[in-house]
């Protein structure tokens, strides 16, 4: 008996990782870095999906580039979290990084060998090319990505209670601050609920008619071809493809006046879009109806044709493509842990964080949580103040209605208590303010 106690606590003190991504070696990582063991499983070279193509662990399937590198950036605060608290991508990204100004891109193929050569060294991981298609007992963490396969989508989908959420289309979102409120009320249709459950930005006629006109004529982004699935777009129409249909389609559509007076003019607007407060703090707004397949920069010049809009701020544009993801605010704790089956945990983009690095960060957070979980340590969440902690919190936010998935983005960390109007100097200080704070939750310096 006395032989069997220690083979039987570490068979429970293992973890299961499903997923060799950006999520599945950080958290790995991060469990490897505490003493435990870990078996990560990757379903290549057994069974690719439509968007891989390599063996390689943490493959990148789109862009090269982690975007910025300068801290007084949401993407660059985020890496610099990171670092922090001990990221192997953001480590194995500088390593292998290419030419890109500003930004931290990477030679794909020696990122992902790096990645793999780095997970394979550790006594404490053992990777096995195997298909999961169940969620496994114990301790584990899935982290499958947007593309996992058909057996254990339904698996997760049973076990989120028969609903998985498709990423056919989101709407932009800009921040509060950047929209012109003199140019804009608010007002909720009918007045139906609360005066500020929305701000209206009303259009004329002569301004609706060049709007129009610059939107049916915007380039779209292309489509991959595993984004074209049957069915994939369905109740989510872009809005280039409704107004294509007809000249006031969308102004009877997400663009209708109805149930509006714009004090301004006294009068009902020619033409109006609703922003939809994202969070409950209110620091970013959805265009309500937008859904759109139109190129980023695209997005910026016609959306901004708005007056309201004209100086707005993007915190995402809107995407259109095939992207599996749970309703978090329902089913995941700000650890990412799931609140319906202990010890179980989720990370990267199924958790709905949006970007390589978010959801690296989120595999920091789920392994991290994992081996406190088994070495009977607190959960750990960063301050709210941090990128990754804003991020944690928003996908745990329970207030927050038509869950979308969400990049890095200022908008999502509290406001300064001081207004800076330069916006390059607000970010460099919400990025010191969080880095201090997270140095002192990880006790540096």
């Amino acid at each position: 008996m006395k032989r069997l106690l220690p083979e039987r606590k570490r068979a429970m003190d293992k973890v299961k990782i499903v997923g060799g991504g950006f999520a599945g070696v950080e958290a790995a990582w991060q469990l490897a870095n505490r003493g435990i063991e870990v078996e990560l499983y990757e379903m290549k070279p057994v069974r690719y999906s439509p968007a891989h193509s390599s063996e390689g662990l943490a493959e990148l399937v789109c862009s090269n580039s982690f975007k910025a590198m300068r801290t007084g950036s949401a993407a660059g605060m985020l890496k610099a979290e990171m670092e922090l608290m001990g990221s192997l991508c953001v480590e194995c990204a500088k390593a292998t990084a290419v030419p890109a100004g500003g930004a931290l891109a990477v030679d794909r193929d020696k990122f992902s060998a790096l990645v793999t050569e780095k997970i394979l060294s550790r006594k404490e991981i053992t990777l096995i090319r195997e298909e999961i298609t169940e969620i496994p007992d114990g301790v584990a963490i899935i982290a499958a990505g947007p593309l996992a396969s058909a057996a254990l989508s339904d698996k997760i989908k049973e076990l989120c209670g028969g609903s998985l959420s498709f990423f056919d289309a989101a709407a932009p979102i800009v921040t509060a601050e950047s929209i012109d409120l003199e140019k804009a009320f608010m007002q909720s249709r009918y007045d139906r609920g609360a005066p500020d459950d929305y701000i209206n930005c009303p259009m004329n006629k002569e301004e609706y008619e060049a709007f129009y006109e610059a939107l049916i004529t915007a380039e779209s982004a292309p489509t991959h071809e595993f984004d074209k699935r049957k069915g994939v777009y369905e109740g989510c129409m872009p809005i280039e493809v409704m107004a294509s249909r007809g000249h006031d389609t969308i102004r009877f559509g997400p663009m209708k006046p109805t149930g509006l007076l714009d004090p301004r003019t006294g009068h009902r607007p020619w033409a109006n879009l609703q922003l939809r407060k994202e969070n409950t703090a209110g620091t970013m707004y959805n265009l309500v109806g937008f859904q759109t397949n139109l190129k980023f920069p695209e997005q910026k010049r016609v959306f901004s044709m708005i007056p309201a809009l004209a100086n707005a701020e993007f915190v995402r544009y809107g995407v259109m493509h095939r992207n599996t993801f749970i309703d978090s605010p329902r089913h995941l704790g700000s650890d990412f842990g799931f609140k319906g089956k202990e010890g179980l945990y989720f990370a990267g983009q199924i958790t709905g964080v949006e970007g390589y690095m978010e959801s690296a960060a989120s595999g920091i957070l789920a392994g991290i949580n994992a081996a406190n979980k088994i070495l009977g340590k607190d959960v750990f969440v960063p301050p709210e103040l941090t990128m990754t902690g804003a991020l944690a919190r928003y996908i745990s936010d329970g207030s927050v209605k038509n869950f979308q998935p969400m990049g890095a983005a200022f908008g999502l960390v509290p406001p300064l208590d001081e207004k800076i109007r330069d916006k390059k100097l607000r970010y460099e200080a919400l990025a010191e303010r969080g880095l201090k704070e997270l140095e002192n939750q990880l006790n540096i310096g």
